[in-house]
């Protein structure tokens, strides 16, 4: 089985005009390290045993992986087509691209931002530095959702997704959920371009209604949804020093880190605002970190307006996503 992506981040600004000199530096620097000569053919199998070598030696995350995802992008192949050209000497056009992509990465830029996409939920999404990269994580906030629209049996589901970004988790649950409308809101403005371009090549944009909004403060009063799901900013201004270089130079801050110091400043809120929103018995989702889970569990269960509520743990068996059930309220 081929391996997903590995996770990284966002784009990168360059002050000087340098892609030359990066391109004969990484050659040279290559050359050296595995002692072929330019005598040697430059093919596939060559490009992709070099460059795992050389992005082992910077540490960067699955480097045989990255190696392969940046060589079929540069190509415009499939990545398993390259283990069946491994002859295959690609041109100098092809080779200059993938030598500069390399040059990137190895100084820490994501290599979903280098190629412009991320597959999620087996679905390919257009990302750029405007966005936060899709995670696997995130596809068991979206599991749980389709697990209860189903048991639910309605001809008609009304979702919102809080803090939308590219789209993945509304175009997801759109392409799943057919009977689903769903309401994709975010506060910027370029995230919901992204969001709007994902949504037209996944031909989900009937279904989906985009709303540039912080939170609910510009979604139409009428509308109730069946289930708000979100994966808000969770990262607290005191984990700051905590997370990897890379993350804070290509990361867009604000999809990353919540206001205050602990990181549950949009998950109170979100608790807050969601009983006004659902219909009865709705559903609240909210992808959290390990480090916040109980005290975003507590914070629900003070909260006096929900039932059912648990936390569901991701495949490294950490906390992973908040839910909880919309009461009936007492008489």
């Amino acid at each position: 089985m081929l391996e997903t992506y590995p996770d990284d981040a966002c784009n990168v600004d360059s002050i000087y005009d340098v892609s030359q000199l990066k391109r004969i530096s990484l050659q040279n620097t290559l050359l050296e390290q595995s002692g072929m000569n330019e005598s040697q053919a430059w093919t596939i199998k060559r490009l992709l045993d070099w460059t795992s070598e050389f992005f082992a030696s910077h540490k960067t995350d699955s480097p045989r992986l990255a190696a392969e995802v940046l060589l079929a992008e540069a190509l415009g192949c499939q990545r398993i087509e390259l283990y069946t050209q491994f002859d295959r000497e690609p041109d100098e056009a092809q080779r200059s691209l993938f030598r500069e992509w390399v040059s990137r990465h190895a100084q820490g830029e994501p290599v979903a931002y280098l190629v412009g996409h991320r597959e999620f939920y087996s679905l390919r999404f257009a990302v750029d530095a405007s966005v936060l990269i899709p995670r696997p994580e995130t596809e068991h906030l979206v599991s749980e959702v389709i697990q209860r629209a189903k048991s639910v049996g309605q001809e008609s589901l009304s979702i919102a997704d809080v803090g939308t970004g590219s789209g993945a988790i509304a175009i997801a649950l759109a392409k799943h959920l057919p009977q689903a409308t769903i309401t994709a809101i975010d506060i910027s403005r370029a995230a919901l371009e992204v969001a709007k371009k994902n949504a037209t090549s996944h031909q989900v944009l009937g279904q989906i209604q985009l709303i540039e909004s912080d939170l609910f403060a510009q979604v139409p009063a009428d509308l109730r949804f069946h289930f708000i799901v979100s994966n808000p900013p969770y990262i607290g201004q005191h984990e700051r020093a905590t997370v990897a270089e890379n993350v804070l130079k290509y990361e867009p801050a604000t999809a990353l880190f919540a206001p205050g110091e602990d990181g549950t400043t949009l998950v109170r809120q979100l608790i807050q605002l969601a009983p006004n929103w659902l219909h009865p018995a709705g559903w609240l989702l909210i992808e959290v970190s390990p480090i916040i889970s109980a005290q975003a569990l507590e914070i629900l269960n003070q909260s006096g307006q929900f039932r059912d509520t648990r936390l569901v743990k991701d495949l490294s068996r950490l906390d992973r996503v908040l839910i909880g059930q919309l009461a009936e309220k007492s008489d």
